[in-house]
């Protein structure tokens, strides 16, 4: 009678094991999406508040990945690996403050880079000269990468900086493009910067442009818009 007691005792206890486990998994499941923008966001601050100017000049030096084709959809998975491996390379933030957006500028577009901020698009391209263009995740949660630019409008700034100098830009262009308009990211005469996202689904890209207006030392007074601290 007491080993039949024992074994029904164990039964219940392995149930119970069983139906915690499903539980986790499930809130898991339903939550998977709160649970990744919340670590995205993570990696944003947590990228922003580590920028200094020998880790820009650091991670400026490493090559990067910069085959737009290689880049996959952020998922769970990405944003776990990306805070673990910390291997995202700041070498700059970008500051839309009419919509509230406060980026790292990470170098290329590897699946780190892009569960953190900002990555840039051109091995060669140097900030406040030509085309400088930008790419990012458009995340259904507001604020997250690059979800503001939806909101944007024609004549707000964008601020732009290397923690040597800060680039103030004024937005002149903001439209959806094909996924195939290549030429975005080609180099300019003029100076400019391009901010590239998905549009409508992921069928298509939301393209902003913003024309290089000023050009200023980086001080501690003027990076504070960018919220770094």
């Amino acid at each position: 009678m007491a080993k039949k007691t024992r074994n029904t005792s164990k039964k219940a206890w392995i149930v119970r094991i069983a139906a915690i486990i499903l539980l986790i998994i499930g809130l898991g499941m339903i939550f998977n999406s709160q649970i990744r923008d919340f670590m995205v966001r993570q990696n944003q601050t947590t990228a922003l508040k580590n920028l200094n100017k020998d880790t820009v000049k650091k991670n400026q030096a490493k090559k990067g990945m910069f085959d737009f084709s290689k880049v996959e959809e952020i998922d769970f998975g990405k944003v776990t690996k990306s805070r673990v491996n910390n291997t995202a390379d700041a070498i700059g933030a970008i500051a839309i403050p009419s919509v509230k957006m406060y980026l790292p500028i990470m170098k290329g577009l590897s699946n780190d880079a892009m569960s953190t901020g900002g990555g840039t698009m051109r091995p060669d391209q140097v900030m406040g000269k030509g085309n400088y263009p930008l790419a990012g995740h458009y995340m259904t949660a507001k604020g997250v990468l690059f979800s503001p630019l939806e909101d944007t409008k024609l004549g707000e700034k964008v601020y732009l900086t290397n923690l040597d100098k800060i680039y103030i830009y004024r937005i002149y262009m903001k439209k959806v493009v094909d996924p195939t308009a290549v030429w975005l990211v080609d180099n300019t005469k003029q100076n400019i910067v391009t901010l590239i996202t998905c549009a409508d689904g992921g069928v298509n890209r939301w393209a902003i442009r913003g024309k290089l207006i000023a050009e200023k030392p980086a001080t501690d007074k003027n990076l504070q818009v960018f919220k770094l601290k």
